[in-house]
């Protein structure tokens, strides 16, 4: 399991340009799934997603976690995390799940967050989703399951 986290002052998904949904200051995170991703992967990054340090503190060093600034979460599904771009110049996606077991694997992932955070939103799994983000900082993150 893959994801980019971007600290953001607010982020937004629409679909056929209309808002679907949005957050303030908080956390965009673009999560991508292998076949092989289980809940072990989900507790995982779950975990370090909401425990990470990247919020600034009064002395202006990222000391602080989303927990910490009570901040938002906007979890958005992106197959591309797994492009393997090696031959050629059109990128491969034979490491991501296929559709169906990215879906179960994301909506497990979306409500194991939930169970763990309360202030989360998504995108629409494999809608085409236009993201508009004011990234804080910026700061963006790659976290891989296999290497926590």
């Amino acid at each position: 399991m893959k994801a980019v986290i971007q600290r953001v002052k607010k982020a937004s998904v629409s679909i056929n340009n209309i808002e679907y949904s949005a957050i303030s200051n908080g956390l965009l995170v673009f999560v991508g799934f292998n076949n092989l991703d289980n809940l072990i992967d989900i507790k995982k990054i779950t975990k370090k997603i909401i425990n990470l340090r990247i919020f600034s503190d009064l002395n202006h060093k990222m000391n602080l976690s989303l927990n910490d600034i009570h901040g938002e979460l906007l979890i958005v599904s992106q197959f591309t995390l797994y492009a393997n771009c090696k031959k050629g110049n059109r990128p491969s996606f034979i490491e991501s799940a296929n559709s169906i077991d990215a879906e179960n694997i994301y909506n497990q992932f979306v409500n194991y967050m939930k169970s763990k955070y309360k202030k989360v939103k998504t995108g629409k799994f494999g809608a085409l989703m236009d993201i508009n983000l004011i990234n804080n900082g910026p700061v963006t993150i790659q976290l891989n399951s296999e290497k926590l």
